[in-house]
């Protein structure tokens, strides 16, 4: 899957929610109780059953369109966390959470996860005050994200951060330097997707 760049509305109405945040089109569908799947005939279509496989792929590449991952980084993600300790699915959900895009986003610096990862490309970014160009950089507890200092006047990362962000327990923001700490993992009842990790585990298990 190359990475998406086309109507999101499309894929909220795929999965059926609005993995990409706040959407006033998807929004307005469900208002109207058109919330019918994307396509020329919407629910006119008859549509087949879906197999277990088939859900079990649909949660998978729900993931993928919500983080902005590739197959690739996706596959070499989960391979990463079956090695390690506790439950594969959980530790999938961390190592995305620890992403440098995401955490970006987390921190209310950019308004969208696809926005915070073009922003750590074009170098506005600084991990641990070091400039960082990676979005799949591995965040660690008790390391700091900031905006880089000639960067904190942009437009777009002051209209995010007036958007008054959510809060996270991991995270700690100082608004005065603009950066955050990444106190510590979060429980995984904290994190607000609705994502059932075990669907993905199961599929790479077959």
């Amino acid at each position: 899957m190359a990475r998406y760049t086309g109507p999101k509305t499309k894929i909220a109405r795929k999965f059926g929610e609005p993995i990409y945040g706040p959407d006033k089109a998807y929004e307005k569908r469900v208002r109207d109780n058109k919330n019918y799947p994307s396509g020329q005939h919407g629910a006119a279509k008859k549509r087949k059953k879906v197999s277990e496989y088939g859900t079990q792929l649909k949660e998978k590449e729900k993931v993928k369109y919500t983080y902005g991952v590739l197959e690739r980084q996706f596959r070499n993600l989960y391979t990463e966390a079956s090695r390690m300790k506790g439950i594969k699915g959980v530790n999938l959900i961390m190592l995305l959470e620890s992403r440098l895009d995401n955490i970006v986003y987390r921190l209310g610096i950019a308004p969208t996860r696809a926005a915070a990862r073009q922003l750590v490309t074009h170098r506005h970014i600084v991990l641990n005050g070091n400039v960082m160009g990676i979005p799949s950089a591995h965040v660690k507890p008790g390391d700091i994200v900031g905006v880089r200092e000639r960067s904190k006047s942009l437009e777009t990362i002051q209209a995010s951060l007036a958007a008054a962000p959510s809060h996270y327990s991991w995270l700690e923001w100082n608004p005065e330097k603009l950066e955050g700490k990444f106190l510590n993992l979060p429980d995984r009842t904290e994190i607000p997707e609705n994502i059932n990790e075990q669907l993905i585990v199961e599929l790479y298990s077959k």
